[in-house]
């Protein structure tokens, strides 16, 4: 098969898309298929085998690592010349709206992946004014593609509230050779603050408001005690004020860590914490388990179904600072639970291999290749491309 991924989001950031459209490139290379990319214009030029072709936009004015990606006329043209059999579109925005256009030009189905809750982000940026209207353009551009792809069951169901159709689960997996018990380093522990007995609870993502790591700094002051340290690995708008709420406190800030540097530092606490509620899936929370930590979540979207309470973690209520604090504490309080946990999230990670994810995907495009394209939605016209640019 020849694959075109269409994407907003890629390399050098680092988050749970741009690693799962990674993964996704890399396993087209291993089947023998052929891809190219569209994404920013800072990416990589090649990746996996597969030519990168960048394209050039402003930055997001409250998500600057993210940038508006400026359909041009020439990529239609680059994408035809290609001459591919499906188009994949990893959360379509700007970007997305002519990959759409043009997979109904070119009359080759176009598949959409839904990875990020952007509209319920807006009340974290205090834009609520802009939630339903781009829960509406995103329905509008997802109901235009054959398939719209999501990574848990929680959030096919939240879509299909919503208006989306031809809802397909499309599931991650994780490196189990890589995020692994084995890993543990008294090494590393020591250089962040931790001696053999001291409890490390460790968070890792981006720092930002979405994330809501105000519940997890006030949580944490909640339950600190002697032995006990946080690790933070990430970094974002918002670690200046997780900083000063956690000033004074045993904590310690990595920035971004990647490959085994970040399975190290998994493997070498004693606990995950991760209050985020926005969430489609949580990959960190996945290389968490597969590290032999418990996780201690909110019974949200995506994060709730990874984690068995009782049986792999615990599950706060959502945006619950006592909630969560309880859980942390219940965890820091007992050791032998702790590993109990752990195992059993060691067991249950193991068994989500990638290759058996990505080959489902596989399987999927090939169904809707076989099958006849949808027809062009008469209000997607080629003038809505330089609208959408104006407003932007």
């Amino acid at each position: 098969m020849r694959i075109a991924i269409i994407t907003e989001n890629f390399l050098p950031k680092l988050d749970g898309v741009t690693r799962t459209i990674a993964m996704l490139l890399e396993h087209l290379q291993a089947r023998g298929h052929q891809a190219i990319v569209f994404g920013p214009e800072d990416a990589p030029r090649r990746y996996a085998g597969a030519r990168v072709i960048g394209v050039s936009g402003p930055p997001i004015p409250f998500y600057p690592e993210l940038r508006m990606l400026m359909p041009r006329r020439w990529m239609g043209r680059r994408l035809a010349r290609f001459h591919p059999d499906i188009i994949h579109l990893a959360d379509p925005m700007l970007l997305g709206m002519v990959g759409i256009y043009w997979a109904h030009r070119i009359a080759v189905p176009a598949v959409a992946a839904y990875h990020t809750n952007i509209a319920d982000y807006m009340s974290h940026f205090k834009l609520g004014a802009l939630k339903e209207p781009i829960w509406r353009y995103r329905r509008f551009l997802h109901n235009q593609c054959a398939a719209t792809l999501v990574p848990s069951p929680s959030t096919g169901k939240a879509l299909e509230m919503r208006g989306f159709e031809r809802i397909h689960l499309w599931p991650r997996g994780v490196d189990s050779a890589l995020f692994t018990p084995t890993r543990r380093d008294p090494v590393w522990r020591r250089e962040v603050g931790a001696d053999d007995d001291t409890t490390l609870i460790l968070y890792a993502g981006r720092l930002s408001h979405e994330k809501n790591l105000h519940i997890l700094a006030d949580a944490y002051r909640r339950v600190a005690r002697p032995g006990a340290r946080m690790v933070l690995v990430g970094d974002g708008p918002a670690r200046a004020e997780t900083e000063a709420r956690l000033r004074g406190m045993p904590v310690t800030f990595t920035g971004y860590l990647r490959g085994e540097a970040l399975a190290r530092a998994y493997a070498s606490a004693d606990l995950f914490a991760f209050p985020s509620t926005t969430e489609t899936f949580g990959q960190v929370v996945q290389e968490a388990m597969a590290s032999g930590l418990p996780v201690v979540g909110c019974q949200a979207e995506g994060v709730g179904d990874l984690v068995q309470p009782g049986v792999t973690g615990l599950l706060a209520a959502p945006n619950d600072t006592g909630d969560f604090a309880a859980a942390l504490a219940a965890l820091l309080d007992d050791p032998a639970r702790r590993a109990a946990l752990g195992r059993a999230a060691r067991a249950w990670a193991a068994t989500r291999s990638w290759s058996d994810v990505m080959d489902g995907l596989l399987d999927l495009y090939a169904e809707i290749i076989r099958s006849p394209t949808l027809p062009l939605d008469p209000e997607l016209d080629p003038e809505d491309l330089e609208d959408a640019k104006k407003s932007a």
